[in-house]
């Protein structure tokens, strides 16, 4: 028996747009992935999120699910076209009914409510007349509708995290141009990213000046990351992976610890690189309680030693001319749905770089999980690859924690089937089934050996 300790979150988590549905209902407005699936091309089969799960329909159903398998925690992200129709203005009274009803029915069923309030879905107009995240004005925009939430919701929610995954925005929305809002740029990655560490850092600093001691809560980050491997012994492939993970994280996590971006990236960058404002450093640095993080996979790094070749195997390399980075993965590891590498060690590796770069911090796991092509039969879905995945996971988890990592908390990806974004319906991440035609939602094994997992507090 491996036991976690006493205190230690178990808890499963979405997103909005991809559970949500009701896409244009409650005087929701439209967001920028309302529009991109609408781009022939753009999205796997031309599907959308504009029903997805029903969850917006089914909330209270989802909630006795939640509450049948034990969860201590649900993490779900807001809206931001929900309570901001055009992204400014007042709030929209319908959205902060929804999500007030929603945070009161977990709370109802003794579910740590953990809420996002930013998972991708930026409000249209924004995107539309102010170019998204580009405008630095955008900062002030996100602080104001993080302000809405934290007055409306922050009386009941005591953990919020701002941004989910800035990398992805960046790097995906603006640079390869695969999510919304699908720009492909070698500069504007860095803007965006810019943009999006300023927001975080303004809507912390509401959080902490206006409500943190009267309401108790704590505010954090997410950011993704997978392990960088070096390839070889070499001292240029062991550099070459430190440098990816620093292209990766520390462009995100440096600032909000540091205060400033990685040297690596000032030195390769450049100009493309914005500079943080003295006001702007001083918001950032230790703009966070805890360390979010989603894990998903490992692939090796190796030295690109003449910067000609490119990426051999698709992955989360960011802009690799800037990085000189190679990145592979050995044939014998077994891979998900999603050709991503299944490598335990690698999440233990990372943990342990994050305690070692920023001094310990508290650190969730806020997204961990696989994508299996299984399916139901007769009413049942077996599921063992997925229940052997976390295992792995979870053992190496409880590994770094022997090691001293500070690691609080594990929130498994995804709660039930969703809408994966440019995949579509395809990727079954979830521990729920969800037929997408019928809306019926059957618990996979993993769902009930994830179950007894936090009954027992071991497995």
């Amino acid at each position: 028996m491996k036991a976690f300790p006493e205190k230690f979150l178990w808890g499963s988590a979405t997103s909005s747009y991809q559970i949500e549905g009701a896409w244009n209902e409650g005087g929701k407005g439209p967001s920028i992935w309302d529009a991109f699936c609408t781009v022939p091309g753009r999205v796997a089969r031309g599907e959308s999120g504009e029903v997805a799960c029903d969850h917006y329909h089914r909330f209270k159903d989802d909630v006795k699910l939640m509450k049948n398998i034990g969860l201590h925690a649900y993490r779900f992200s807001i809206a931001w076209a929900r309570i901001q129709p055009n992204g400014r203005g007042k709030p929209n009274p319908d959205g902060i009914r929804f999500y007030s009803e929603l945070i009161d029915e977990l709370l109802a069923n003794d579910i740590v409510p953990w809420v996002t309030l930013y998972h991708w879905d930026l409000p249209l107009a924004l995107q539309m007349e102010n170019d998204g995240w580009l405008n630095p004005q955008i900062a002030d925009d996100f602080a104001a509708y993080a302000d809405i939430c934290f007055e409306h919701f922050g009386d009941r929610v005591k953990n919020w995290i701002t941004l989910n995954e800035p990398w992805v925005v960046s790097i995906l929305g603006y640079g390869q141009g695969v999510f919304a809002p699908g720009r492909t740029s070698n500069s504007e990655p860095y803007l965006a990213g810019h943009n999006l560490l300023r927001a975080h850092a303004y809507a912390v600093d509401i959080y902490r000046r206006k409500y943190q001691a009267k309401q108790g809560g704590q505010i954090g980050i997410t950011n993704n990351c997978d392990w960088r491997e070096p390839a070889t012994d070499s001292q240029e492939d062991k550099e070459a992976a430190q440098r990816a993970v620093e292209f990766f994280l520390a462009w995100f996590a440096d600032p909000v610890y540091c205060g400033q971006y990685p040297k690596v990236m000032v030195a390769r960058v450049k100009d493309r690189l914005p500079s943080f404002s003295d006001k702007d450093k001083g918001l950032l640095k230790n703009s966070t309680d805890f360390f979010g993080l989603n894990h998903y996979a490992t692939m090796l790094a190796a030295n690109n030693t003449n910067g000609s070749r490119k990426t051999e195997v698709y992955g989360n390399g960011g802009l690799s001319e800037d990085q000189d980075v190679l990145l592979t993965v050995k044939k014998e590891w077994e891979k998900t749905d999603m050709h991503w590498a299944i490598v335990p060690w690698g999440c233990r590796k990372l943990l342990e770089w994050i305690d070692d770069r920023y001094g310990r911090p508290p650190i969730y796991i806020t997204e961990n999980g696989c994508a299996f092509p299984e399916g139901p039969v007769d009413g049942k879905v077996d599921d063992q690859r997925r229940v052997d995945f976390l295992k792995g996971y979870l053992s190496e988890c409880n590994q770094a924690i022997a090691n001293g990592v500070d690691l609080r908390g594990y929130f498994l990806w995804s709660f039930m089937d969703n809408f994966e974004w440019a995949s579509g319906y395809s990727k079954r991440f979830g521990i729920h089934y969800v037929d997408f035609e019928t809306q019926e939602r059957i618990p996979k094994a993993s769902a009930f050996w994830y179950a007894d997992t936090i009954r027992n507090n071991g497995f």
